[in-house]
C-alpha cells in the first residue's frame, strides 16, 4: 500500500478494498445495499457495471459462495485498484471467482461484445451509475467527477447494456437517487418488467435519499412500490438490525 491508498474492511473484515486516499469515489453503504439485492444462492454469473474499486461485486462474491463476478470499469486507475484488492490475502476466499475488465458500459453492438460485455451471458447485473447532473457544481477531483457526474442519457445506455448482456429472466439491480426514478422506469421500457422500487429513508419522517430498484428481463409483471427501508432506529445514529445485516453481508434484500 502507498500513501495515496487505503485498505478498508467490509462485512466486518470478511473482505477488504484498496481505495484512493482523499480523492475519487470511495465505496460505502450504497455499494453494500446494492450487493444485498442479489439473493441467488445457485451458480450465477454477475456483472458489476461501473464497478470502481469493486466493493459491490466483491461483496456479492464474499456472501454468495457460488457466484462468479466480473467487475467492469472504464477508468484504468480504478480498475487497477480493483485488481490490487483482489490480490490481497484477505480476499483469497473468493478472488478466483472475480475478474476485472476495463470497459465502457455504454458501448454498443460488436464493440460491446469485444470489450467482454457479451450478450446473454449474465444472470445478474448490478450498477450504481453516476448520480450527479452534469450541470451541478463540478468537483475539482477528476477521478471523483468521472464516477459521479451524469452525462447524456445515462440510464438508457447503462440499462440497454444490462438488457443485452443478461440472460432472459435475469435480474437487474441498481441503487440511485429518488430524482432518477422516472429515467429508470423509462429505460427499463420493454426490456425489463416486474420493476420493484424501495425508497430508502434515513429515519422515520425524513425524505428518501436513495431508491433500490430490481427488475427482471422479459417480465410482463407490473411495477411495485415496496415499503420504505428505514436506515436508523428512532433517536439514534445506529443502523436498524436489518439494515446492519444488509450492510455486513449477513442478509440479502429479496424480491417480493
Amino acid at each position: 500500500m502507498t500513501a495515496a491508498e487505503t485498505i478498508d474492511a467490509f462485512h466486518r473484515g470478511r473482505f477488504h478494498i484498496v481505495q484512493p486516499r482523499g480523492r475519487g469515489h470511495r465505496a460505502g453503504m450504497d455499494a453494500m445495499l446494492l450487493a444485498a439485492l442479489v439473493a441467488d444462492e445457485g451458480p450465477i454469473r454477475v456483472a458489476d457495471l461501473g464497478a470502481g474499486a469493486g466493493a459491490a461485486g466483491m461483496a456479492v462474491a464474499s456472501r454468495l459462495e457460488r457466484a462468479e463476478v466480473v467487475l467492469f470499469e472504464r477508468s484504468a486507475e480504478m480498475a487497477e485498484f480493483a485488481r490490487k484488492s483482489l490480490a490481497l490475502p484477505e480476499n483469497a476466499a473468493f478472488a478466483a471467482r472475480v475478474s476485472t475488465a476495463e470497459a465502457d458500459v455504454t458501448l454498443t453492438g460488436k464493440l460491446r461484445n469485444a470489450a467482454g460485455l457479451v450478450d446473454d451471458s449474465f444472470h445478474h447485473v448490478i450498477m450504481n451509475p453516476p448520480f450527479n447532473d452534469a450541470g451541478d457544481r463540478r468537483t475539482p477531483d477528476a477521478l471523483k467527477a468521472e464516477a459521479h457526474a451524469m452525462t447524456g442519457d445515462l440510464f438508457e445506455s447503462w440499462i440497454r447494456t444490462a438488457g443485452a448482456i443478461m440472460i432472459p429472466g435475469g435480474q437487474l439491480s441498481l441503487i440511485a437517487r429518488p430524482q432518477s426514478i422516472g429515467d429508470i422506469i423509462d429505460a427499463c421500457g420493454r426490456r425489463f418488467g416486474g420493476v420493484e422500487i424501495t425508497p430508502v429513508h434515513p429515519r422515520e419522517g425524513e425524505n428518501a435519499v436513495r431508491i433500490l430498484v430490481t427488475a427482471i428481463k422479459g417480465s410482463k409483471a407490473r411495477l411495485s412500490l415496496r415499503a420504505p427501508l428505514v436506515m436508523h432506529d428512532e433517536g439514534t445514529h445506529r443502523f436498524s438490525s436489518f439494515v446492519d445485516d444488509l450492510n455486513n453481508g449477513r442478509a440479502s434484500y429479496r424480491r417480493r
